[in-house]
């Protein structure tokens, strides 16, 4: 199955910090990591304990640096359906959120896969707010 199919198996899954479970629960590390699980039996990597303000402490670009050494980096305006997009939630803070893109990322049908705190696993539409916000993105390999 394609990362879109996959993803899309999760939806309903309920918001869990730290967590990869289909159907149990998992944020949105989580969520791509069981993706990469169910398509690769393995798990990407080891994942240390994170809290739930690990993006807003140090600086780094922990997520982006993470899925680089795991997924090809591509340009944004060439992701397509299946692709890992990243999102930095206000202008210039660290990145903190993924999505997997379930159209290309110029099509004006296009929606991601997500897990984000208070919702469950959701397919939303990738309106101008997610696309001003999206700054990376990573092909599975």
């Amino acid at each position: 199955m394609s990362p879109c199919e996959l993803a899309k198996t999760w939806i309903g899954t309920p918001y869990q910090h730290q967590a990869s479970l289909k159907g149990i629960g998992c944020d949105c590390v989580g969520l791509i990591c069981g993706v990469w699980r169910e398509m690769y039996c393995e798990e990407p990597m080891a994942l240390p304990a994170y809290s739930p303000d690990w993006a807003e402490v140090g600086g780094r670009e922990i997520l982006i640096d993470g899925l680089a050494q795991h997924f090809e980096p591509i340009p944004l305006t060439k992701a397509s359906a299946g692709d890992v997009v990243v999102f930095r939630m206000k202008p210039g803070a660290v990145a903190k959120h993924a999505a997997i893109l379930l159209h290309d990322f110029g099509d004006p049908r296009a929606q991601i896969i997500h897990a984000y705190w208070g919702h469950a696993v959701v397919a939303s539409w990738l309106r101008p707010f997610w696309q001003k916000q999206a700054v990376a993105a990573f092909r599975f390999p």
